[in-house]
């Protein structure tokens, strides 16, 4: 029996290598829908990095993949917890000061965070915004994204050929 398994042994080790890799470390990731538009496509396909968040905590305009209960979400984060935040006339505020965006979105209307019903991000909560302001499901309406919700930060793109590299 040793015989006939052991020519198959390595192949057997490199899927359970592979295996583990996808699930713990990385896998692909396919951009559905257009919140995220101009930043990423439709059908983009990236590498979701599920360690990021395993000893670091997410920073503001990380594009993350959040958990939701029958999809999977592409959105960048915009407040960490105990941050005041508002935009007003298309410009970002955090805890009354302005912040700049430096990558493309859409125009966002005007929104305070207390139309979520709290002064400031909850603890261990994240507000997640698409960049397709106008056409994105997102914290504005799904509300605070805990932090178990988020499975991981992505930023490169491997497919279509012609938009390889980082997301911005």
């Amino acid at each position: 029996m040793k015989d006939k398994i052991k020519p198959f042994l390595p192949y057997i080790i490199i899927i359970i290598v592979v295996l583990f890799i996808k699930a713990f470390i990385v896998t692909p990731i396919k951009v559905n829908g257009e919140s995220m538009y101009p930043t990423l496509e439709e059908s983009d396909i990236m590498i979701l990095n599920k360690m990021a968040y395993y000893f670091n905590t997410p920073k503001r305009f990380d594009i993350v993949v959040v958990n939701m209960p029958d999809e999977y979400l592409i959105k960048r984060v915009i407040g960490l917890p105990g941050e005041s935040i508002e935009y007003k006339d298309n410009t970002l505020y955090v805890n009354g000061k302005k912040i700049k965006e430096n990558f493309k979105h859409g125009k966002t209307e005007d929104f305070n965070i207390k139309e979520l019903g709290s002064d400031t991000v909850p603890k261990d909560s994240y507000l997640v915004m698409g960049d397709n302001r106008e056409n994105s499901l997102d914290s504005r309406e799904l509300g605070f994204m805990k932090k178990d919700q988020l499975l991981g930060r992505t930023s490169l793109i491997i497919l279509p050929f012609n938009r390889i590299g980082n997301a911005k």
